[in-house]
């Protein structure tokens, strides 16, 4: 069983087998195709058929079964890898470990926002971006530029402290756990993080940069960690909902999977705690 673990404590083999799955992957072109589909489903509240893997309820199992299957082309490359996870709660300044240049790499520079440190530096050659949202081929990172602070320990207990998954009108306006872990209403948690790194991280094509991974393996450990508080309390809707993935509805793009399937990581991964 693979076990997922914090960035922080990987060691110097397991951050450079991670990184060099990362830019074989790249290499392959399939890399690409993972940034692709994410901008394809970022959906709006205005296009509700095909509301799918953003402000609806389905967002934390679409994401779940998004880095299933991204983590399991990086084992294709090297068994040995497992997406880390980045606790921004613990980790939340520019200098903090996963920016390291043997790891991800630093902050972008102040006149472009180009990251010039690191693996996936556009100097090296291995990272081009080539799905762009404004046709500049490099990596771009402004930290702290447009929001001052990464959310806090208290924030998540906050959230993880509400007991209902989703409710009406299943949109960036509901309340309920999964829009306030979102960053929707409330404290702003996904959002906020996506914001705080700005460049790609900001936009359709945040896959890009591979923080979008660690973040996102943490939010998927947050969900982890709210169903193991509320065991009773499960995905909503469960069906008959318009518009909405309920929890026997088949998402796409992949059209064999639902909401259902989703539930239980253990099937597929664990946590390092």
């Amino acid at each position: 069983m693979a076990v997922r673990k914090n960035q922080a404590t990987l060691t110097a083999t397991e951050k450079r087998n991670f990184v060099n799955a990362l830019l074989a992957l790249k290499k392959s072109g399939k890399y690409d195709e993972f940034v692709r589909t994410h901008n394809e489903f970022i959906m709006s509240d205005g296009d509700d058929t095909d509301r799918v893997g953003h402000r609806s309820p389905s967002f934390l199992p679409w994401h779940r079964r998004f880095l299933i299957q991204f983590e399991q082309e990086l084992q294709r490359i090297d068994s040995s890898v497992t997406l880390p996870y980045w606790d921004w709660t613990a980790d939340r300044t520019v200098t903090a470990s996963i920016f390291a240049a043997d790891f991800l790499g630093g902050n972008g520079r102040s006149r472009d926002a180009q990251v010039t440190t690191g693996p996936f530096a556009y100097s090296t050659g291995q990272w081009n971006i080539n799905v762009s949202a404004d046709d500049r081929p490099y990596l771009q990172r402004e930290m702290g530029a447009s929001v001052r602070a990464l959310p806090t320990r208290a924030e998540v207990d906050s959230v993880l402290a509400m007991a209902t998954y989703d409710m009406a009108p299943w949109n960036s306006a509901s309340d309920g756990f999964r829009n306030h872990l979102e960053g929707w209403r409330g404290v702003n948690l996904h959002n906020r993080v996506h914001v705080w790194m700005g460049g790609q991280m900001a936009t359709g094509v945040s896959p890009n940069d591979p923080v979008f991974w660690l973040h996102h393996c943490f939010i998927d450990k947050l969900w982890a960690d709210w169903q193991r508080m509320h065991p009773t309390s499960g995905y909503l809707p469960t069906g008959g909902t318009t518009n909405v993935v309920d929890l026997k509805d088949t998402m796409r793009p992949w059209n064999n999977v639902t909401p259902a399937d989703m539930l239980d990581h253990t099937k597929f991964y664990t946590y390092d705690r």
